[in-house]
């Protein structure tokens, strides 16, 4: 993916770019889910390394008992099971970038060698002798507050000096929202490879509607909002406002003061029907006139189907269609 220079992201892009053409160690500081595989990858291939391997590594999903195992690789017969070498990600990694996602998890015990390697540029593999020399770019990231986490002792501070050389923070989505139709337009295009379907790209009211949402699960959640879309369009059209559909208290902060703006501004009072019959009409009108089912309007309001058709008949809301 090219990532864009839109506000949210311009500062960041600028360090991003900087960093890639030299060999440093970079450290991607955000949110979880804020995209920084994203970053890493771009780091990666705008490098001179960029014809070499990118390997990931989720250091939180690595058991303690096999942190060595997997990270220098093991020789045959070092421990029970061990019945091949095996190279670990250091020497997979050969030549081109290891990403240590979640770094910030690692035990302390895991830290320590860690560092001997980015030192030294060396490792043995669990149960050799002969000092194996890597050419690793490393690039690390974290949700974590690593800095508090070594005054505090839970994190090596040598290790953070060794990994801080140059940290990159990446804002999250809520607070980048430029940044959503160029990311939504992406995940669309690699849900409809991934699917097989035809591809479909959202309209300037499914983005506004996007733009609405507090993203608490960033750029992963918006991912993963896409890719149901495309799974319910079916090739015909991105269902966007069918995958999220928006609770009040996940709204933005500039949807949620548009909202309020609205109801200061209303002229009269009006009678407490009325405002049911319009919130119910609107409902109905977003759902496409659905009373049942997952999508549905009594879904969204919480209320058994029966009621609301009750509700309806009672209001004399007629300008939807029932399907």
């Amino acid at each position: 993916m090219i990532i864009g220079y839109n506000k949210g992201l311009k500062k960041t892009m600028r360090q991003v770019e900087l960093v890639a053409q030299t060999d440093s160690t970079a450290l991607i500081l955000g949110e979880t889910g804020a995209g920084k595989e994203i970053i890493a990858r771009h780091i990666h291939m705008n490098s001179a390394r960029a014809n070499n391997s990118f390997i990931r590594v989720n250091c939180g999903a690595i058991p303690s008992d096999l942190i060595d195992s997997e990270l220098f690789g093991h020789e045959k017969g070092s421990f029970t099971g061990a019945t091949s070498l095996k190279k670990g990600w250091f020497e997979r990694a050969h030549g081109g970038t290891l990403f240590l996602d979640e770094v910030g998890e690692l035990s302390l015990a895991a830290q320590v060698r860690l560092l001997r390697v980015l030192q030294e540029g060396t490792l043995c593999r669990v149960g050799g002798e002969k000092e194996i020399n890597v050419d690793v770019r490393i690039v690390a990231a974290t949700h974590r507050n690593l800095e508090e986490a070594a005054k505090n002792g839970g994190f090596r501070e040598d290790l953070w000096f060794r990994i801080n050389v140059f940290p990159i923070t990446l804002p999250s989505l809520r607070h980048r929202p430029e940044d959503i139709r160029e990311l939504t337009e992406y995940f669309a295009q690699k849900a409809s490879v991934k699917l097989g379907l035809p591809l479909t790209l959202p309209s300037q009211s499914q983005i506004n509607y996007l733009m609405q949402y507090h993203w608490p699960g960033n750029v992963r959640e918006l991912q993963v909002i896409i890719e149901r879309a495309a799974i319910l369009g079916q090739g015909s059209h991105l269902a966007i406002e069918e995958s999220l559909i928006i609770k009040p208290e996940l709204l933005s902060s500039v949807a949620r003061s548009q909202l309020t703006d609205i109801v200061q501004q209303e002229a009269s009072p009006i009678s407490l029907d009325d405002v049911i019959r319009q919130h119910i009409t609107k409902t109905l009108i977003y759902c496409h006139g659905r009373i049942e089912g997952p999508f549905g309007a009594a879904k969204r309001l919480d209320l058994n189907p029966n009621t609301l058709r009750s509700k309806i008949h009672k209001l004399g809301i007629t300008k939807f269609n029932d399907v």
